[in-house]
Order: C-alpha cells, then sequence, then structure tokens
C-alpha cells in the first residue's frame, strides 16, 4: 500500500534523488519509488518544467509519471502551492512533457546506433532475429501490420528456441514506441518501419526511457487510442512476462507506411 503524506514534499537538489528513494505526488499525495514520478524544478523563466534526467539545479516537485497527472497538476496551479511561490505552468505541460521523452528516446536510440548496435530494415531485422542477436525489437507506431506481424512471429519463434535451449534470455522487448519519422531522424537514414537494437549494454537506456514513456501515455484510461504506443514482449506461452514491461495490444488510427528499406 502507498503511504499518504501530509504535504507536498520538495527534495533537496538533484543529489538527493538516488535509485530507490521514495517521494510525494502533488496531486494524488501518495508517496512512490521516483522511477513511477516526474520532478519538475522552477526555470529562471518562473515556469515549471520537466527534469527527466534529475539533474537540473534547484529543489524539485514530484508528480506520477502520467499525462492525466501533469495535466491535473498544470489545472490546478500546483506548483505554486508546492513551491511556495509564483510558479507558471503552462496549458500545454502535458503535451510538452511527452514530447520531451520522445526526443530522450531518439536520443538514446541514436547513441546506441553510433555504437554499432542497431540494424535496421526488414531483412536485416530478419536476419538478426534468425541469428539469435536482435535484444529489443522496434516497429514504427505507422508501420503496415503485415510486416510486424511477420518479424513478431520469427521474434516469438526466437525466444522459444532459446527457452528450450535453456537460454536465461527467454524474452524480447517489442517497443512500437516512435513513428517512422522519428525512426528515420534516430537512425539518420529515411523510411525506417523495422529496427533491432542488438543484445548487449547499449540499448540498456533506450529500452529504460521507452517503457517510461509508455508508462506516461498508458497510466490513464482515457487516452485516445490514437496517441497510444505499445511496448510488448515476445516470450514463449505461457512464460511469464518481465515486471517492467507492460504487456499491451497496438492500437493505432495512424495510415499504415508499407513501403520497406533495406
Amino acid at each position: 500500500m502507498l503511504a499518504i503524506a501530509d504535504q507536498a514534499d520538495l527534495d533537496n537538489g538533484p543529489r538527493s534523488t538516488k535509485p530507490g528513494t521514495m517521494r510525494m505526488c502533488v496531486v494524488t499525495r501518495s508517496v512512490r519509488p521516483i522511477d513511477d514520478l516526474i520532478r519538475f524544478v522552477v526555470a529562471p523563466t518562473g515556469e515549471a518544467i520537466p527534469d527527466l534526467k534529475r539533474k537540473l539545479p534547484g529543489r524539485g516537485l514530484w508528480v506520477t509519471a502520467s499525462r492525466k497527472a501533469v495535466a491535473e497538476a498544470a489545472k490546478r496551479n500546483l506548483f505554486a502551492k508546492g513551491f511556495k511561490k509564483a510558479v507558471k505552468s503552462s496549458p500545454t505541460l502535458a503535451d510538452d512533457t511527452d514530447k520531451l521523452m520522445v526526443r530522450g528516446v531518439i536520443e538514446a536510440l541514436a547513441m546506441t546506433a553510433k555504437a554499432g548496435q542497431v540494424v535496421s530494415g526488414f531483412t536485416k531485422v530478419e536476419d538478426a532475429l534468425r541469428r539469435g542477436t536482435v535484444g529489443v525489437l522496434l516497429h514504427a507506431s505507422d508501420g503496415a501490420a503485415d510486416g510486424i506481424r511477420k518479424l513478431d512471429g520469427i521474434a516469438r519463434q526466437r525466444v522459444e528456441f532459446d527457452a528450450e535451449s535453456g537460454d536465461d534470455a527467454g524474452q524480447m522487448p517489442i517497443i512500437t514506441v516512435l513513428s517512422s519519422d522519428e525512426l528515420d531522424l534516430a537512425l539518420g537514414r529515411s523510411n525506417v518501419i523495422h529496427a533491432a537494437v542488438l543484445t548487449g549494454p547499449a540499448g540498456k537506456t533506450f529500452l529504460s526511457r521507452s517503457q517510461t514513456l509508455v508508462q506516461y501515455r498508458l497510466a490513464d484510461d482515457d487516452i485516445n487510442a490514437s496517441a497510444k504506443a505499445s511496448l510488448t514482449t515476445a516470450a514463449p506461452e505461457p512464460a511469464p512476462l518481465t515486471p517492467t514491461i507492460s504487456l499491451i495490444e497496438t492500437s493505432t488510427t495512424v495510415r499504415p507506411r508499407t513501403t520497406q528499406q533495406d
């Protein structure tokens, strides 16, 4: 059960945000691990801004990592109340926070690609899946269902083969959190529909940021289907899912892009 605090809990700066720290959400007043929250600080302009990396100077206020909670904090002027001074909060703060998260995911994927740990294009991804070198499978959120279904099937077969072989890595995250244009930007090429992060530690930051973005978008029941992104796990049935990965059905009303580039 979550503990309840009596008043907003400002931290003492970025050095106080160590892993495992608990903070209170200014909206729900429930105490949660900081991995479930977003830290906000006051910018020099007097505006509340998200500190997604928890490194910005000054005292911070915490909000549950969901679009609805951030929008509610801005609407109710809770940043001014929490910081106990005049603090502006944009009515588009929830959307602005989402955009910053997407930028962080793109940057992390770009860094992983620079390390030589990303392949893209249907044929290259298929080959990597069959060779068992894929750590994370990526699809554009506006990609055609046929290509996604084929690669997901291969990924599931690979996971089942690894499980039967006694491989501990009997699961594979499947991420559809970025559009094709955003994958293009991250990987520096055009019309990317499918990609894969190869096994190894290089993709950990990308996976973590993707999980946070999915949580932010899907934490509330009233999110439009067209805004949903998904993070699923390919695993042999009935193997249990990793607790940090949600099994979410992809739902999108965006017109699929069908062209594949290898």
